[in-house]
């Protein structure tokens, strides 16, 4: 008989095996199986599906360490996130298990990675790397501008105002879909002003460009092209990353998707991590078939699942099982957990929005009193509007709350103020900076603010000469000032702090006049002057302001809140990432949740279903959805409501129904 020899295809690499022993960090110990399985997971494409609360941060963290034991090099590992605070706690946690190699990776989110480089390789895209970024607020002001200009706001009939507008060209680029079409379908009663919104959008685009000024939207589509182009400025970029690892997947656009691509042109290695169930961002242009599709997107892609969940008692989790398994289009997976065994949900049907009111604030009185905090506690809602009755009932029985979605402290008018100040000093052709500053000065209007900003424009005036003598026949004697103020703090300093001390002495007499409430928001200020102390350079100190800003402000604080512990209200979309011992979901009403407004498209319906499943999986003990049966209508009087599609065939083996009475 003839001896066999087996040819090995080339096409073939044998995996390397690694000996676990020669790690510092126990992995398999560690992790549980796929949770090691994606952690170990070195060359190729990978999808994890991480379910709520099935440890996708931690998987993360232990697949850097690992990557650095292996002997990659850590600025050659890229991880994007949503956020800077998720990026910074991912490297932090990585170097609290190994060392401080695994904080010398490349962290960030989309935006600020598109910053650096955009500065970075300026040169190959036609760009002044000194460029300025339009915040959300900045842009509106800009779009207003522009409207203002065309005489838009004086027509007839009503048209769209600047954070409308703003919405709609911003959906536009994050979805790559026409104009024409986001009208059609979001805004039909705006349909007739497309040519006019699509000459704002022209006027737009050209003084973003003529003023070197990019908006968010701008840096993912300057960065996309960048990538796209594959010059020598992508290939020196592409050669320095070895791994993409992308973390909330289920929430990038279009855009996004396309950049993950471009990413990995060189370098085919690349982990996203997500949860399609938790999917609920489409208002903001998040596309879900991001997720669905990056097996088509990466045909190589390996998809591993997480589904021991670490947060919530298994009824609750046979609960969110069962709202999400009725989802059209998803990765099936069941999560499970080990954790011992607790109460089944509660389906809360009351008679009125009053009575469902009366029962959380018991409810709530009770669990304090069973030592859970009021910190550990949440109710959550479709819309803020939702909240009303129950925000009366927690003030009669002096329970003290939070409603998250207040003002967030960079769009506090007086910390606007102190940017536009600092922003004219870094770019002088910023036009919406100067005319938020020039409305600040008693004796000047639109029309003089209009004025001067044409000779800026113009070059008529230059804050790199001083204020000479021909200015100050023309000009009011305000105007002087600020620009000798100006003309100071871009000639005689150079450290952020020191320009904003400048200025600050400038701006407290307007700031007194100015505000009713200067006394609480003086302390704004003063936080303001911390974080400015921080930065080295005015251009990174504004970048961060426009990408990162600090998110709460002290005016949204009343002055009587002295309380330790707060109750939290909250949108289902503010509490994703969040976890409470006990959750209440109120109003799950047809109409309610899912919202009426979704009822005419199957692709909004669905992601309704996710943000059922969403607030669900918040709970860690005790969940409670709650709906009245009848719900006062002016018309009509009392209507009888129907429970949401979500609940309405759960059975008894997964929540149990409370029919709430009154006491006699």
């Amino acid at each position: 008989m003839a001896k066999k020899y087996v040819l090995t295809r080339t096409s073939q690499t044998p995996q390397k095996i690694i000996d676990e022993n020669k790690f510092e960090i126990d992995y398999r110990k560690e992790l549980n199986d796929a949770q090691f399985q994606a952690a170990s997971a070195i060359d190729g494409a990978y999808l994890v599906i991480a379910g709520a609360g099935t440890g996708k941060t931690r998987t993360l963290v232990y697949r850097v360490a690992r990557l650095i034991e292996l002997g990659y090099d850590p600025s050659s590992i890229l991880l994007l996130t949503f956020t800077r605070k998720a990026a910074r706690e991912m490297m932090n946690r990585a170097a609290a298990l190994l060392d401080n190699r695994c904080a010398k990776i490349n962290g960030g989110t989309f935006h600020s990675f598109a910053n650096m480089t955009l500065r970075k390789y300026s040169k190959f895209i036609n760009l002044n790397s000194n460029f300025t970024i339009l915040d959300q607020s900045d842009s509106q002001d800009v779009i207003n501008l522009i409207r203002a200009q065309l005489h838009l706001n004086q027509k007839q009939q009503r048209f769209p105002n600047k954070a409308t507008i703003y919405k709609i060209l911003s959906l536009s680029a994050n979805t790559e879909t026409d104009i024409g079409e986001i009208l059609e379908r979001e805004y039909p009663h705006f349909e007739q002003f497309l040519p006019d919104i699509f000459k704002i959008k022209q006027l737009y685009e050209s003084y973003k460009y003529k003023n070197s000024m990019l908006d968010y939207d701008d840096l993912l589509i300057y960065l996309r092209n960048f990538l796209s182009d594959f010059g020598p400025g992508t290939k020196a970029l592409l050669s320095t990353i070895r791994f993409v690892m992308v973390d909330e997947y289920q929430d990038t656009n279009k855009l996004q998707s396309d950049i993950v691509k471009g990413l990995t042109q060189l370098n085919h290695n690349v982990m996203v991590v997500g949860d399609d169930s938790q999917s609920i961002y489409s208002f903001r242009g998040a596309n879900f078939k991001n997720i669905m599709d990056f097996p088509k997107l990466f045909p190589d892609a390996q998809i591993i699942k997480l589904e021991e969940n670490y947060r919530s008692t298994q009824e609750i989790l046979n609960f969110a099982n069962h709202i999400i398994d009725k989802a059209l289009e998803k990765y099936t997976k069941f999560l499970y957990t080990r954790k011992p065994s607790g109460e089944l949900p509660g389906i809360i049907s009351a008679k009125n929005e009053n009575m469902q009111a009366r029962f959380i604030v018991e409810r709530v009185l009770e669990l304090r009193e069973e030592g859970v905090p009021l910190n550990d506690i949440a109710v959550l809602f479709r819309s803020s509007f939702m909240s009303f009755s129950l925000e009366i009932e927690l003030n009669k029985a002096n329970i003290p709350y939070i409603k998250v979605g207040g003002m967030k402290f960079i769009e506090t008018a007086h910390i606007k103020d102190l940017l536009a100040f600092l922003r004219i000093d870094e770019n002088p052709n910023d036009l919406v900076s100067w005319y938020r500053v020039l409305l600040l000065h008693e004796g000047i209007g639109p029309k003089t603010a209009q004025r001067i900003m044409d000779d800026i424009s113009s070059g008529k005036i230059k804050l790199n000469a001083p204020p000479d003598a021909v200015i100050k026949k023309n000009y009011k004697e305000s105007f002087n000032s600020l620009l000798e103020l100006l003309h100071n703090i871009s000639s005689n300093y150079s450290l952020p702090a020191d320009k904003l001390d400048v200025v600050l002495q400038y701006y407290k007499p307007i700031f007194k006049s100015k505000y009713d409430d200067f006394n609480k928001r003086q302390k704004d200020l003063e936080i303001f002057v911390n974080i400015v102390q921080n930065y080295k350079d005015l251009q990174t100190l504004l970048s961060d302001m426009a990408l990162e800003p600090p998110q709460d402000s002290v005016t949204d604080l009343a002055a009587e809140d002295n309380e330790e512990e707060f109750l939290t209200l909250s949108t289902i979309h503010s509490a994703k990432g969040l976890e409470w011992h006990t959750v209440f979901i109120i109003h799950a009403l047809e109409g309610f949740f899912p919202s009426g407004q979704s009822y005419g498209k199957l692709e909004t319906l669905e992601e309704e279903r996710r943000l059922m499943y969403v607030a669900s999986t918040r709970a860690k003990q005790n969940l409670y959805v709650c709906y009245p049966m009848h719900l006062f209508d002016r018309q009509n009087g009392f209507t009888i409501s129907k429970p949401s599609r979500f609940i309405s065939d759960v059975t008894e083996d997964l929540a149990e129904e409370w029919l709430l009475e009154e006491e006699y």
